[in-house]
């Protein structure tokens, strides 16, 4: 095999990966995720699936509750299958859900 295509084969993966780790240290240590080590050697350590789960707790630090359309038990169901549901949906103008009404349509 040539010495090329064995520096392109290896070298090119391994640029990406130490170029994510090197990412991920600088950038936990800017965002507050705190201690960049511990997030530079899950990167490290489990190559592009960890810096997916450092890019999934970073986007942990910016959620707003205010935002959140799921919080307080609002789910989105559809306005079709509203009724097969026990939980209110968005939109349901009903005040209470029959715990009994839905048993007797199963």
């Amino acid at each position: 095999m040539s010495t090329l295509l064995l520096a392109i084969i290896v070298g090119i993966p391994l640029a990406w990966h130490l170029g994510l780790t090197v990412f991920t240290y600088y950038d936990a240590g800017n965002v507050g995720l705190e201690p960049p080590e511990k997030w530079t050697a899950i990167t490290f350590c489990i190559p592009i699936f960890g810096f997916f789960i450092y890019l999934f707790e970073r986007s942990e630090l910016s959620y707003d509750p205010d935002t959140d359309p799921y919080r307080g038990n609002n789910f989105n169901i559809h306005p079709s299958r509203a009724d097969d549901a026990p939980l209110p949906s968005r939109g349901d103008d009903r005040l209470s859900v029959d715990e009994d009404d839905w048993d007797d349509d199963q």
